[in-house]
């Protein structure tokens, strides 16, 4: 957002310097970019007359011209299509830096012809888009005079930041209400002419309830005459990088820049009917933008349309057929307000970025709708003339005003140090807030331009910026105010201790969006367990494909590993650690560390081994590892969702509680991703999930080895082949914890022997006694227990 020291002094009444207003600008959140002074930058460049323009002899573009100077006359080759004889021009001489590209001009020969310095456009000044031609000055400018006086450029520029949340200050009035409450200065009084009015409007609107307007304001202006704007305005626009075109174009854009108002005028002779209808574009529809392009309209647009064809699309760009030229006696103003959401979607589907745009879709004043037509249309008349009508008027303003219960408690506790009830009165009615102060708790009303104080969160952070963090005292640390104890939370330690475990097993750390397009968010969030059914998208997404908050990581490292596959490289191992959204409430936004593996081990003299595809063991090893000992032997089961493979994945649980999944990535969703490398082997860890450490600190137990030595019995159950084989192992393990130290699967065989669904388990068991040597009676009443214990549970038996 640019503007003029000047330009900013017509709202803030203000003593104050340039570098104070930068400083304090800075200070209050609106973070300066550049601030140009460029009277020394524009300084060479100086008005000539072109005395005469002759064509090149060696070039049929080219045109060789006289052009007369303060000091006398050079000759210039010029390839400028308007450069002709007669004409006052801007002259750039030998040694100057042109400003848009940096170039320094020198003495040449252009087809062995000599050429002096140049003539210039607006473009290579940095002064806006037009490269049609050089600039054409009236006729009446005086020769010398330099561009900075010219136009109005030796004037400061101050280029600021605008976050999306401050619409208010996409308007100059904004920027100044909000130094004026800083203290430096004060904000001048905004005044709304008493408007002579010359009957009705001729032009009658009609507004669909399906469209994006809620308020409607037009005025019907006859007689008026469009012509260049008077030069302070054209100074202004020119200052800040916008070209100036005609007087009712000016007008638009300066009251846009200087208000945060965007609105539009209409060439009335060029509607078609007498009425204009406000209402939703019908799909296929052809619109013929004033950027000159032709665009095909979808369903979900608001545009205003004649009673032929739409004239402008809602909030965004308005059209050619009824743009404003030197012919235009009749127009019809049109103030609106347009829903922010749909605004900013439809410039998003026609790729359109205009200024109207851009305050639209960020949310401007709703309530001043009707003092902004009153302003522009005093404007217009005084430098176009005509006549004024009654307004037009359809609907009303959508605001609601929004009360916030505050403590002003509240900011001391977040800040940290105590500001007085006076000051926060004093600051929040500076801008524009109403404050009823009745009790401890105050009923705080944030004026209409402020969409984005919603809590009190909000009202103590402009508290903050205005009292100045520069103004929070500094605190002495000594040895009792000092922190003794350590900071990070239990929850914060797991976090950190899985991340160093996962990058000291070879896995890179990523950090991918936080949002996925609709179709991806979907598939990965239809088969979680507590899932609510809706997804959460963003109002204001980035880009169409990026419109979902993300359910899972996992599209994301999958996407990331395709990109890295196709960069060449043949393993990938990625992490991050990082929040999915299954819902606005608190319990529904988890932390869940997610990883990948694809790919094959580099190549080795030792085997073929270390080139193996990576497989679902590779991954639980690293799942395990974030988990730690405790669960070893946690039981896994078969509920991990579809995106999973239904015979490579599993679950780990705690009880009820679900901790993490894990497996291969189910083949057909890496098809429908369009993902050409298999296997991919991912875990899902919930870190909400894991419990706390029971012991404080990180000495580990005391090793005990047994002197004796372990004893290993083999059993082979037949069951049910539906019986998983883990509820068999978890029996075994359960007759004696002390004794039996492993357990593990080491074949299973269905076939001849074998009763039909049925299946033989075969189990190794390692026996490790620790006080006393085993009897052949006591490992036999073991393996006993064991076989009961199995029958009993599982309804197995000894094969």
């Amino acid at each position: 957002m640019k503007f003029t020291l000047s330009w900013l002094k017509d709202h803030l009444d203000t003593n104050a310097s340039l570098n104070e207003i930068t400083d304090a600008l800075t200070a209050i959140g609106l973070e300066v970019e550049d601030v140009q002074d460029r009277s020394a930058i524009y300084a060479p460049f100086k008005v000539v007359h072109v005395l005469e323009a002759v064509k090149h002899p060696n070039a049929d573009k080219l045109r060789v011209c006289q052009v007369q100077t303060e000091t006398g006359t050079i000759q210039v080759v010029c390839g400028a299509p308007n450069a002709r004889t007669g004409m006052k021009a801007v002259y750039a001489p030998e040694g100057s830096v042109v400003p848009a590209n940096g170039m320094v001009l020198k003495k040449t020969k252009i087809r062995d012809v000599e050429s002096n310095g140049m003539m210039v456009s607006f473009r290579e000044m940095d002064l806006g888009d037009d490269h049609e031609g050089i600039i054409d000055l009236p006729a009446d400018t005086p020769i010398g005079i330099t561009l900075s006086s010219l136009f109005g450029l030796d004037d400061p520029v101050i280029d600021i930041n605008v976050t999306p949340n401050r619409a208010d200050c996409a308007g100059i009035r904004g920027i100044a209400r909000d130094l004026a409450a800083k203290g430096l200065g004060t904000l001048k009084p905004l005044k709304i002419p008493s408007l002579k009015i010359s009957g009705t409007s001729p032009m009658t609107v009609t507004v669909d309830p399906q469209s994006s307007c809620r308020h409607f304001v037009g005025r019907y202006i006859k007689g008026i005459t469009n012509k260049p704007s008077p030069q302070w305005l054209q100074n202004r626009l020119t200052a800040i990088g916008s070209r100036p075109i005609s007087a009712l174009v000016d007008i638009t854009n300066y009251i846009s820049y200087d208000l945060c108002r965007p609105l539009h005028v209409f060439d009335a002779d060029k509607i078609q009917g007498d009425a204009l209808t406000v209402r939703l574009a019908k799909d296929g529809e052809d619109f013929n933008a004033l950027n000159d392009k032709q665009y095909k309209l979808s369903n979900f647009m608001t545009v205003i349309a004649d009673a032929q064809s739409p004239e402008a699309v809602a909030g965004v760009m308005g059209g050619m057929k009824t743009s404003c030229t030197n012919d235009t006696t009749n127009v019809f103003l049109e103030v609106a307000y347009f829903d922010a959401y749909q605004t900013a979607k439809t410039g998003r589907g026609l790729q359109i970025n205009s200024d109207a745009r851009y305050r639209f879709e960020r949310g401007i004043d709703p309530l001043f709708t009707r003092p902004a037509a009153d302003i522009a249309t005093q404007m217009i008349l005084d430098l176009c003339g005509g006549e004024a009508s009654e307004v037009v008027e359809v609907g009303a303003s959508p605001h609601e005003p929004r009360v916030i219960s505050y403590d002003p408690a509240l900011a001391t506790k977040i800040l940290g140090f105590d500001i007085d009830h006076a000051t926060q009165t004093k600051f929040l009615t500076a801008i524009g807030c109403e404050i009823n102060q009745n009790g401890t708790i105050w009923s705080v009303t944030p004026p209409s331009f402020r969409h984005d104080i919603t809590m009190p969160h909000d009202v103590v952070e402009e508290v903050a910026r205005l009292v100045g963090f520069d103004a929070i005292p500094p605190v002495s640390v000594t040895r009792d105010s000092a922190i003794v104890h350590i900071a990070e939370t239990a929850r914060g330690t797991k976090i950190r201790n899985a991340r160093n475990m996962l990058a000291s097993r070879g896995l890179n750390e990523t950090v991918t969006w936080s949002f996925m397009d609709e179709v991806c968010a979907t598939n990965f969030v239809e088969s979680w367990e507590n899932y609510n059914g809706k997804l959460l998208f963003l109002i204001n997404p980035i880009s169409n494909d990026l419109g979902q908050m993300r359910p899972s990581i996992l599209p994301n490292l999958i996407n990331a590993a395709q990109r890295n596959h196709d960069k060449g490289l043949g393993a990938v191992a990625l992490f991050e650690i990082g929040p999915v959204f299954h819902g606005t409430n608190a319990d529904q936004q988890l932390t869940v560390a997610t990883a990948i593996r694809t790919g094959t081990g580099d190549k080795h003299w030792s085997g073929a081994e270390s080139s193996r595809a990576v497989d679902v063991f590779d991954i639980k090893a690293d799942m395990l590892s974030v988990l730690g000992t405790s669960f070893a032997n946690a039981p896994i089961t078969r509920e991990a969702p579809a995106y999973y493979h239904p015979g490579r994945s599993g679950a780990v649980r705690l009880g009820n509680k679900l901790i993490a999944y894990f497996g291969e990535i189910n083949p057909n969703v890496l098809n429908w991703m369009k993902i050409d490398i298999a296997p991919i082997v991912a875990f899902e860890i919930f870190m909400d999930a894991i419990p706390d450490a029971k012991k404080k600190g990180s000495a580990k137990p005391m090793v005990e080895l047994s002197s004796f030595q372990p004893i290993t019995r083999d059993f082979a159950f037949v069951c049910p082949r539906g019986l998983e084989s883990d509820q068999i192992i978890k029996t075994i393990r359960g007759v004696d914890r002390i004794l039996i130290t492993r357990t593990s699967v080491f074949d299973i065989y269905e076939g001849k022997g074998v009763a039909d669904g049925h299946k033989s388990v075969a189990v190794t068991v390692t026996l490790q006694p620790m006080a006393q040597s085993l009897t052949d009676s006591d490992i036999d009443g073991v393996c006993q227990k064991i076989i009961s214990a199995v029958n009993a549970k599982t309804g197995a038996t000894l094969r």
